[in-house]
């Protein structure tokens, strides 16, 4: 009798838990006027959701299917893809919409851009940018959003952690979450740092996983810039 052995040589199938951070939307009545500040934040941060999981918090909001799918086809025309709902309504799952998810664990609020100041008179249309400094690391969980310039980290950046500049993002330790500089739109932005283990770099909204990054970099000092639409990375002289 043959006997296959292929199935006993098969490993078996493994399960493991992974965690992501996901921005969270929680829409508020009236949702017209919701939506409306949501085009004044991607007016000021463009790049604001590029790259980020997003869940729609339906808690609180009494909304009948037709709602719900109006809403959603909203958030698509913005380019806010929507991955899962939280706080539906009983029998609202299914048929086309995203997966209801439960459980999520809060991490506080993400900070949002200021709203732009008055512009200048032409004589003083320059304004110096605005450097934001931590003296203490970024933790797991934390989102860093600074908008008017450079941010420096004289710690370092943890897993699961995020800092957005507007400008250039310079870290002294080691980059081990996301780093997502010229969020503003400054295709001349950087990306500097002591040891180099990111989970995503970005420039002006190019971006770049970890699994995409060359090895070879990896745990190095690093500079990432943005060159003919490419970023490109560059070792550090650390004796320097």
């Amino acid at each position: 009798m043959t006997m296959n052995h292929s199935a006993e040589a098969r490993p078996p199938i493994r399960f493991r838990g992974r965690s992501f951070m996901a921005t969270v939307l929680a829409p508020l009545p009236p949702v017209a006027e919701w939506l409306a500040d949501l085009d004044a934040l991607c007016q000021r941060a463009p790049a604001f959701f590029n790259g980020r999981p997003t869940i729609l918090d339906l808690t609180g909001l009494s909304l009948t299917r037709e709602d719900l799918d109006e809403l959603l086809a909203e958030l698509r025309a913005r380019r806010i893809p929507v991955h899962g709902i939280e706080g539906a309504p009983p029998g609202m799952s299914g048929d086309g919409l995203p997966p209801s998810l439960s459980g999520g664990r809060p991490i506080g609020e993400v900070a949002m851009p200021d709203a732009p100041a008055p512009e200048p008179e032409p004589a003083a249309r320059t304004v110096p940018s605005r450097s934001l400094i931590l003296d203490v690391p970024v933790r797991s969980g934390q989102t860093i959003l600074h908008l008017d310039g450079d941010v420096i980290v004289l710690g370092a950046v943890a897993s699961g952690a995020e800092v957005i500049a507007g400008g250039s993002i310079h870290i002294y330790g080691v980059l081990r979450g996301r780093a997502v500089a010229g969020a503003s739109g400054d295709p001349a932005a950087r990306i500097w740092c002591r040891r180099f283990e990111p989970e995503l770099v970005a420039i002006d909204g190019l971006y770049r996983a970890a699994d995409d990054l060359d090895a070879s970099f990896h745990g190095q000092p690093v500079e990432v810039r943005l060159v003919d639409d490419a970023l490109r990375l560059t070792a550090l002289d650390a004796s320097r």
